[in-house]
């Protein structure tokens, strides 16, 4: 009797392509269809038997192969490529299936589980309908006697080499060993072996492609042998690699192995901790932190590679050896050449120059000098910012640029612990490696903008930054190792110190930069805005001319404001049109004078404050300062009939309204002397008003000029239209000094004054002021309100 039963059978049915899958009879495979084709073909054979062929694409062909080799260039030059049919794609020998159950997933895609039926050679293939439709022919070998001593010697000795490799299996392979030992027939044992153990796709296929039982177990345990061989060596490397981890980390499972494998062919030197060790032996650093970094490098070692310890450790490594340990600029000491490079980029900001050409000079005495901590405080463009980098190139120095504004974490300043996530060191110690010089002049800009949160405060933390005896010795807490900060030029910049704390004010010499006089805007004008925005435009000055008069106009009439950015962008304005007239007109070059301003830019924004042509009772011309410099402050006072109210209008804050309140007890005080009635503060209502309701106003610098106002109101004497005052007033009539005179002195001569009363103290501050206002303007010291008065009222 023949040992095979052979049963043969031609048959048409729909086909669908596998890639990098074998399906095998009596073997469960499911899998998503995203292929239209494929879902048509599925749905085909679900609505008739539901069944359909599945057939493994074969690797890619020769010509594929060289084609992927081409350049993108090659590529893309050369002919393009036929499709060639499915039937040449497709392995001869694929599986009749079952469809066992079909469901379609949210994204329209279905997922089908396919039941493997019996081994079918593909004979052709239709692919001129919706899908692929194949002619095969199914053929099915089964033994005459699976019981027979042959067949079970057979299963025995597959079963035996089964076990054996379930030893390199991963976990859950005792059930499959279960399910293989429920199986009675040799050919159907080597197909679920085939399915669930081998690993190669091409192995499978040949395993599929053996119809005969006897040859195809054959097969299998020829496959099963050179498999355990493989997995025998793999097994070794893990057992080495599992011995060598502390943590067994899977995710390095793959390095790990690559490191035991250069350890058994005796190459596994650690070359990138000898690299960072022999670069932290160059910097030739003190000895606390030599040991520091050796002994975080010698962490690195023991570290296994890849793993988020290292790349730590690693970059905390590189972050500090990359920092310029004696790197150092060679200073410029030369004073004559820093003052002109500082004069050629700024006008005025003498106060700032001189400084720093006298830090020049004792460096050229001392050039052990260090620890120089400057604050630069000033209304809004004024040139804070700008003169900072013109100080580090007058003096050679690497200039970085630090912003303080807004920041609330005290880590900003220090830096986080590198125990943290994505830890890094603080602005400071960027700025520091930024720069690639440990002497850098450093600009800590808007220090008072500073905010103060949960995580600290990081104006504390600028203390130790900025204190002569602790930078020398800076600890970031990244680096957690001191650097030397005493070498750099610490330069901040500040609009107001009321914000900013007190130890942080008394660790830095504060320079007031004062608000721009027109003498100095028109300069810088002149000098730099126009060059500079000629040049932005395109346009030289023989292109385009802007006379003086022009600039008097825009300062006058167009900006009011205490630096020159308004003023900037008005020019830039002014030009921007004047480059248009030029293109649509044809001309080759313009001159703007100051009545062609209005052409230009329109009507006049601003209309300045001009002294009154009459002498007047009640109204006084006062003196103020604002951040927008000097300005006007009119006092009028209306003494009505009435019960003894005081009322106060304008706007005024808290300061003013004591003062007012102040000058008319003094008023009382002095009343019979000027002839005003004892007992006004019980028949007459006092209003004091400060014109320009709208814009708030405070300070003390307005007493005198209250009381000036309410005894030429109390007594009808009118008061001089050509004088201006300040000063603040006590009760017993003293004039006390005030601030801001050099921009009140030159409001006060932009509106027309010709006398301006100061206080007795304040006269030493007259050589600081404008010389414009010095030559122009007559200045009258009073120590009290007597001398007020007396040169005030008619």
């Amino acid at each position: 009797m023949s040992q095979y039963i052979e049963k043969a059978e031609k048959l048409s049915m729909p086909v669908i392509s596998l890639r990098d899958t074998v399906a095998f009879p009596d073997a469960l495979l499911n899998f998503e269809l995203t292929e239209q084709g494929d879902i048509r073909a599925a749905k085909a054979a679900a609505a008739t038997n539901g069944f359909l062929l599945l057939v493994t694409e074969q690797p890619a062909h020769l010509l594929d192969r060289l084609f992927e080799m081409l350049s993108e260039d090659e590529a893309a030059d050369a002919a393009p490529r036929p499709q060639p049919p499915l039937m040449s794609q497709l392995y001869s020998v694929g599986t009749i299936v079952r469809i066992k159950q079909m469901v379609q997933t949210p994204d329209k895609q279905f997922r089908v589980i396919f039941e493997g039926c019996a081994r079918a050679t593909l004979l052709s293939i239709d692919e001129g309908g919706e899908f692929a439709t194949a002619n095969i022919l199914t053929k099915t070998i089964m033994l005459g006697d699976p019981d027979s001593l042959h067949a079970r010697a057979y299963l025995h000795t597959l079963m035996q080499a089964l076990q054996d490799l379930s030893q390199y299996l991963p976990s859950g392979s005792d059930e499959m060993l279960h399910t293989a030992a429920a199986i009675r027939d040799p050919g159907q044992l080597a197909d679920f072996v085939a399915a669930n153990v081998l690993i190669h796709t091409e192995d499978k296929q040949k395993v599929l492609e053996c119809y005969e039982p006897y040859p195809r177990v054959d097969m299998v345990l020829a496959m099963l042998e050179s498999e355990g061989e493989i997995l025998a060596c793999a097994s070794d490397i893990q057992r080495k690699v599992h011995a060598r981890m502390a943590r067994n980390q899977k995710e390095f499972y793959l390095r790990e192995q690559i490191r035991v494998i250069q350890d058994e062919l005796g190459d596994g030197a650690n070359a990138e901790t000898e690299r960072y060790e022999a670069r932290i032996r160059s910097l030739h650093l003190n000895q606390e932190i030599e040991q520091k970094l050796l002994k975080e490098n010698e962490r690195l070692a023991k570290t296994p590679f890849g793993s988020s310890e290292a790349s730590v450790i690693t970059t905390y490594l590189d972050t500090v050896l990359d920092l310029p340990w004696h790197k150092k600029t060679k200073e410029r000491l030369d004073v004559s050449a820093a003052q002109k490079i500082l004069d050629k980029d700024h006008d005025g900001l003498e106060k700032v120059k001189d400084r720093i050409l006298e830090y020049l000079a004792v460096k050229q005495l001392h050039p052990e000098l260090k620890n120089q901590v400057i604050c630069l405080v000033g209304a809004p463009g004024v040139g804070k910012t700008s003169v900072a980098a013109s100080i580090a190139r007058a003096m050679k120095r690497k200039y970085v640029r630090v912003s303080l504004g807004g920041i609330r974490d005290e880590a900003d300043i220090r830096g986080h612990r590198k125990t943290y996530l994505g830890s890094m060191p603080g602005r400071i110690m960027a700025a520091i490696g930024q720069a690639g010089s440990c002497n850098p002049l450093i600009l800590l800009d808007e220090i008072d903008k500073m905010g103060q949160g949960y995580q600290g405060d990081p104006a504390a933390a600028l203390l130790e930054v900025l204190d002569a005896e602790q930078n020398k010795a800076f600890r970031d807490h990244y680096l957690e190792i001191p650097f030397d900060l005493s070498d750099c030029l610490f330069i901040a910049t500040a609009n107001t110190l009321d914000t900013v704390p007190r130890p942080l004010i008394d660790r830095m010499e504060v320079i007031e930069m004062r608000s721009y006089t027109k003498r100095e805007k028109i300069n810088i004008a002149k000098n730099h805005l126009i060059p500079k925005q000629l040049n932005r435009h395109g346009l030289t000055r023989a292109k385009l001319r802007i006379t003086d008069e022009a600039v008097v106009e825009l300062i006058d009439y167009y900006t009011h404001e205490a630096g020159v950015r308004n003023l900037e962008r008005t020019i830039a304005s002014l030009i921007r049109k004047a480059a248009r007239k030029m293109v649509d007109e044809g001309k080759k070059s313009v001159r703007i004078d100051a009545h062609h301003i209005k052409e230009y830019l329109g009507c006049r924004k601003l209309l300045p404050e001009k002294i009154d042509e009459v002498d007047e009772v009640g109204t006084v011309n006062g003196l103020a300062y604002t951040e927008l410099g000097g300005d006007m402050l009119k006092v009028e006072v209306a003494a009505l009939e009435g019960t003894g109210k005081l009322e106060l209008t304008g706007s005024l804050g808290d300061v003013m309204q004591e003062s007012a309140k102040a000058a008319l007890s003094y008023t009382r005080s002095i009343a019979s002397q000027y002839g005003i009635p004892t007992d006004f503060y019980q028949k007459k209502d006092i209003h004091i008003h400060v014109p320009e309701g709208a814009v708030p106003k405070d300070g003390p610098s307005a007493g005198v000029t209250m009381l000036t106002a309410l005894v030429s109101a109390l007594t009808g004497r009118p008061v001089r239209h050509d004088v201006a005052m300040t000063g603040e007033i006590t009760l017993r009539g003293r004039v006390l000094p005030i601030g801001g005179l050099r921009e009140k002195t030159m409001a006060a001569y932009s509106a027309g004054v010709k006398t301006v009363l100061i206080p007795a103290d304040n006269e030493r501050d007259l050589e600081n002021i404008d010389s414009l206002a010095r030559d122009n303007l007559t200045f009258i010291p009073c120590r009290v309100a007597d001398d007020v008065l007396k040169n005030a009222l008619l």
